[in-house]
């Protein structure tokens, strides 16, 4: 890879490990449907002068059922099992569900696009997710149905990224990434619309929780699917997704920054494997990353 692609995908990690405190923040008060139908509706509404400033529809008319199908699968499933998810376990819980996408990625790429499985690659995401897990750490959690159910909506999130990222590479490579976030949001804006009659939230956001939305909208997801369809263009589908293993690593560090939270050893070991598997998985040898 490239420096500057390294350089994306690690602000892309920055940008999404937020976006598991944010969620963790707003999804008890706003309820997951709504919380999720602002954040892509806003998202797509700050790109949408950018596009059309651009001239880009004939992009959009041009792919518009697989731009739709990417902001189905990619967006408003995903979004949404993960904000439920977030209603019962804690953001570094989550994060350690998110991180098995790229697990689920390699099968579906080496079944789909034909890439080849490396051992050096199951290595590398072997201990990329072993980073997480130690990163993150084991808890004790009741075994209620809500838990269960909330496994099963991060887990089933995961492979629905893992099944977007190569269809988008496939359908929508030659499509500009402009396009491919603004109409993805939009559209899963409105593939949520049916359900919100349904899903009123019950009390009225603070000035916290609105802050907490648009950050969630317009950084960590605006400026952070422009960053990850660039990446799926220009590094393939599997490398990108290795980006969920960076994601707790950042998450951490902003509970560090903002909430005074400590940094333990077991952190520092996690970090360093996840950093490890990362690079091994993506072939990244410093000594043979381009400058261009």
């Amino acid at each position: 890879m490239r420096v500057s692609d390294v350089a994306e995908l690690l602000l892309l990690a920055a940008l999404w490990g937020g976006s598991f405190l944010f969620m963790r923040m707003t999804a008890p008060v706003l309820g997951p449907v709504w919380l999720i139908e602002m954040r892509v509706l806003l998202a797509g509404l700050f790109l949408l002068p950018f596009l059309i400033r651009l001239n880009l529809w004939g992009e959009v008319r041009r792919k518009v059922i697989p731009l739709f199908i990417v902001g189905f699968i990619n967006s408003a499933l995903p979004f949404s099992l993960f904000a439920f998810a977030s209603l019962f376990l804690p953001a570094g819980f989550t994060s350690i569900l998110n991180a098995t996408s790229p697990l689920f990625g390699t099968i579906v790429a080496s079944v789909w696009l034909k890439e080849k499985l490396t051992v050096s690659r199951m290595i590398g995401f072997v201990l990329g997710f072993a980073g997480v897990v130690a990163l993150i750490g084991w808890k004790t959690f009741a075994a209620t149905p809500s838990f269960f159910a909330a496994v099963g909506a991060g887990l089933l999130a995961a492979v629905m990224y893992a099944i977007a990222a190569p269809y988008a590479k496939q359908q929508l490579s030659s499509v500009p990434s402009l396009v491919t976030s603004t109409v993805s949001q939009l559209s899963a804006a409105i593939f949520l619309l049916p359900a919100l009659p349904f899903t009123v939230p019950k009390t009225v956001p603070t000035t916290d929780i609105v802050v907490a939305v648009l950050a969630l909208a317009l950084f960590s997801t605006a400026l952070a699917y422009i960053l990850y369809f660039r990446l799926i263009k220009n590094i393939g589908s599997t490398k990108t997704l290795t980006v969920t293993y960076l994601i707790p690593l950042f998450a951490m560090l902003w509970g560090a920054i903002v909430l005074k939270e400590s940094v333990t050893s077991s952190m520092v070991f996690g970090c360093t494997l996840i950093l490890l598997g990362t690079a091994i998985a993506n072939a990244a040898n410093p000594l043979k990353i381009s400058h261009s």
